[in-house]
C-alpha cells in the first residue's frame, strides 16, 4: 500500500513550502498520543480547512499576526501551537461547531504536552525525539538492520554494549539512563494495541559479538523467544543470498492508524536521523523492503536459524 501523502517533519527534512494535498482527510481524535503525532494531525487538519476555504497561507497568517512561513511550519507539524492562534484560525476557516473547537483544542494541548521520554531528555539526542513519538503511534514498523539487533528487540546487556560503542565518553550513569530509556521504549510491544513489527536482520547481526559472546548468546535466545510472538515477524538475510535490494544500509518504515499520517521512512546515521517525506522516496524504500521480505529466509525458518547460531556459540 503506497503512502497517501508526503510527510513533512523534523530537523533534517528538506521541505518545500507547498504541503501535500489532503483536503478530504477525516479528523481523528482517537488513537495513540505523542506530541509529534498530534502536531502532525492538527497541522494537517488546519491545512485542509484553509484549502477548503480557498485561503492562502499569507491570508491565514495575517489573522494571527504571523508570517506565511509560520503558517507553513504549523501545517507541517514542525512547531508547537498557541491555543489562541488555533481558535482564530478555526473561526477564519468557518468552523462554527463548538464541539469541534473543543476537540481540536484538546489535541493542541496534547501536542504541546511533554512526551513520555521527557524524563530522559538529558541523555536523548534531539533528532531522535520525534522518532520516539512516531514509533509509539505506529501500527506497523518495518525495519532492516545490518549491524545491530533493532532497538525494540534488544536485551538490556546488548543495549548497553551498543550504547557504549556510540557514547564511549559517557560515564556509567549516562550509559545506565540511556539503557533504561531503551528498555522503556520496548514496552510499546507489550501494549494491547502494540504495533506489528516486521524485521529483517542481516546475517552479520547474528555473527557480530556485540558485548561479547555471552551477551550475544542471550540476545539470540531472546530473539528466538520473541520471534514466536504474533506481533513480531522476524527474518534473516543470509550471506549466501549475495546482493539484495537494501545494500544501502539500515532503515525503518512506519505506518500509522491515522488517516492524515502517511508512511514515513527513518534512516539513522552517526550524528543524526533522516526522515524521508517525498512520495517517490518512500515508495522506493517500500519496494526495497518488500523485496527483502521475499528474498530473505522466510519467518518459519527463523527459529531454526537462531537455534543453529546458538549451537555454534555453545
Amino acid at each position: 500500500m503506497a503512502p497517501k501523502d508526503p510527510l513533512r517533519t523534523v530537523e533534517e527534512v528538506h521541505v518545500s513550502e507547498e504541503a501535500p494535498d489532503s483536503d478530504n482527510e477525516k479528523f481523528d481524535e482517537n488513537g495513540r498520543s505523542g506530541a509529534t503525532v498530534r502536531r502532525l494531525q492538527v497541522g494537517a487538519h488546519l491545512r485542509a480547512l484553509r484549502r477548503a476555504r480557498g485561503l492562502s497561507r499569507d491570508e491565514a497568517g495575517y489573522v494571527i499576526r504571523a508570517s506565511e512561513s509560520k503558517i507553513s511550519r504549523m501545517e507541517l507539524g514542525r512547531v508547537s501551537f498557541k491555543e489562541r492562534d488555533v481558535t482564530d484560525l478555526l473561526k477564519l476557516y468557518g468552523v462554527e461547531d463548538q464541539a469541534e473547537h473543543r476537540r481540536v483544542l484538546t489535541l493542541v494541548r496534547e501536542a504541546n504536552a511533554p512526551s513520555w521520554w521527557q524524563a530522559y531528555g538529558d541523555v536523548l539526542d534531539t533528532w531522535f525525539q520525534n522518532y520516539l513519538d512516531l514509533e509509539q503511534a505506529a501500527e506497523l514498523i518495518r525495519t532492516y538492520e545490518v549491524q545491530f539487533v533493532p532497538g525494540l528487540l534488544q536485551t538490556d546487556a546488548y543495549a548497553r554494549a551498543v550504547i557504549k560503542l556510540g557514547h564511549s565518553a559517557d560515564g556509567p550513569e549516562e550509559i545506565d539512563r540511556r539503557a533504561r530509556l531503551r528498555m522503556a521504549r520496548k514496552q510499546v510491544l507489550d501494549r494491547a494495541d502494540a504495533p506489528r513489527l516486521w524485521a529483517v536482520l542481516d546475517e552479520a547481526v547474528l555473527l557480530r559479538p556485540i558485548g561479547g559472546v555471552e551477551v550475544l548468546r542471550d540476545q539470540i535466545r531472546y530473539l528466538l523467544e520473541i520471534s514466536r510472538s504474533p506481533r513480531v515477524r522476524l527474518q534473516v538475510m543470509p550471506f549466501a543470498k549475495g546482493g539484495h535490494a537494501a545494500l544501502g544500509g539500515a532503515f525503518s518504515i512506519l505506518r500509522f492508524p491515522h488517516d492524515k499520517l502517511p508512511d514515513v521512512v527513518y534512516i539513522e546515521h552517526l550524528t543524526g536521523g533522516l526522515y524521508l517525506e517525498k512520495r517517490d522516496e518512500v515508495d522506493r524504500y517500500a519496494e526495497a523492503i518488500g523485496r527483502l521480505f521475499i528474498e530473505a529466509e522466510q519467518p518459519d525458518r527463523t527459529p531454526e536459524i537462531l537455534q543453529r547460531r546458538l549451537d555454534e556459540l555453545d
